[in-house]
């Protein structure tokens, strides 16, 4: 896995921010090639990924064709299967998406779950793991969430006198477990992931980690859990790539809708730029939902404006900068394209260098897709266990 990463460290330290072509694509001279990339393939290659769109080229370059495929081959995971059926009124108020994601979860751990004295679900969020896994397994269960609305919400949620329970408080700052704890992370976000980890590892107890958002950490850069992978520092930006996933539907909106937004986005850093705003790269949402980019440049101009005390967009202005977008981030997004597909790349090796990690201090460890990316993109599970018999049952990933 390193051996892919350490190379095309230039990549990840250049992102594409402006449409200028970087200097780790112009050294490589890969920069006419994907200039050249027409509506519709730059479209594939976003749906599908680079590496998908590749092979059907034969003007790609050689050595980028031997970076996709690296990447492909390194981040092919086996696959947990299975899923637990759940009755509709213990599914009151879970999303569709999120039923999905508990029935696999629930699926994977049972091995781990019949062995538990308690069930720990850190970062238990609306509480509805905390909750089934309670009724299904029969055991003692409790929710660590820091936000006490949500706490509140899960208690109501759940039966008065049952055995799921639920604490608010931070698990980043205070995080004790037992050694017949069963420890669950469900999109655990990321330093918190990293917290659970560490102390799964020192406790020596089951741990089920589906981590998301890697790049939510309160320092500029990760620190390695293992020794293995001290030799590549990634930073805050390199784990936000993580987000980006290829596919042709997005999560949340089709990917025709997120690319409108992502321009848009664009655009109002070159409109506050131009206000005389100094802006770190990513930085012109600070303080507005994302999602609210989706509404266009008017609506998050004004407000990224008042944020600031200063006067709203003239028509002149979102005119321009809509312009300007419109010719320029297509650039932009050609030139993203090689480092867009090193996503993955850093994704599996964060949840390697945990698994490494765990292995280290005693545990057997399997690290699996637990669910298709339509259900949600952040699909990487990391089971460990005292004994491997405890672990879900994974099969090879499908031939690159």
């Amino acid at each position: 896995m390193l051996a892919v990463a350490l190379p095309v460290r230039d990549i990840l330290e250049q992102r594409v921010d402006d449409a200028v072509v970087p200097t780790w694509c112009e050294t490589r001279g890969w920069d006419a090639f994907l200039l050249s990339l027409d509506e519709a393939r730059l479209a594939e290659g976003e749906a599908h990924g680079l590496a998908a769109l590749l092979p059907k080229l034969g003007a790609a370059p050689r050595d980028l064709r031997a970076l996709a495929d690296e990447v492909t081959a390194v981040t092919a995971l086996p696959r947990v299967g299975g899923a637990v059926r759940l009755e509709p009124e213990s599914l009151r108020s879970v999303r569709l998406r999120k039923r999905a994601q508990l029935a696999g979860l629930l699926a994977a751990v049972a091995g781990m779950a019949e062995v538990a004295d308690r069930i720990v679900d850190v970062g238990a969020g609306s509480g509805h793991f905390t909750r089934l896994s309670a009724e299904l397994f029969r055991r003692d269960a409790v929710g660590l969430e820091q936000n006490p609305a949500r706490v509140a919400s899960a208690r109501l949620r759940s039966d008065e006198g049952g055995r799921a329970t639920f604490v608010a408080v931070d698990a980043r700052d205070s995080l004790q477990l037992g050694g017949t704890d069963l420890a669950i992370g469900l999109h655990a976000c990321g330093e918190l992931g990293d917290h659970l980890v560490a102390a799964a590892a020192k406790a020596g107890c089951d741990l089920a980690l589906i981590s998301c958002c890697l790049q939510k950490i309160s320092s500029p850069a990760r620190s390695s859990l293992s020794t293995h992978a001290q030799e590549l520092t990634l930073r805050r930006e390199h784990l936000g790539l993580t987000n980006l996933t290829a596919q042709p539907q997005g999560v949340e909106a089709s990917i025709r809708v997120t690319i409108l937004a992502r321009q848009t986005r664009y655009a109002l850093g070159q409109l506050l730029r131009a206000r005389g705003v100094a802006l770190e790269p990513g930085a012109e949402m600070s303080g507005i939902n994302r999602r609210r980019a989706g509404a266009g440049l008017r609506a998050v101009a004004e407000r990224a404006l008042a944020l600031r005390n200063l006067a709203p967009p003239s028509d002149a202005e979102v005119a321009h900068f809509e312009a300007v977008a419109a010719q320029a981030y297509g650039v932009v997004r050609r030139l993203s394209l090689p480092r867009s597909m090193l996503a993955r790349l850093i994704e599996v090796l964060v949840s390697l260098d945990r698994a490494t990690h765990l292995e280290q201090r005693g545990l057997e460890v399997e690290v699996a897709t637990l669910f298709e990316r339509r259900v949600s993109p952040r699909n990487i599970g990391i089971f460990a266990s005292r004994a491997a018999q405890r672990l879900p049952a994974a099969w090879p990933a499908p031939p690159c």
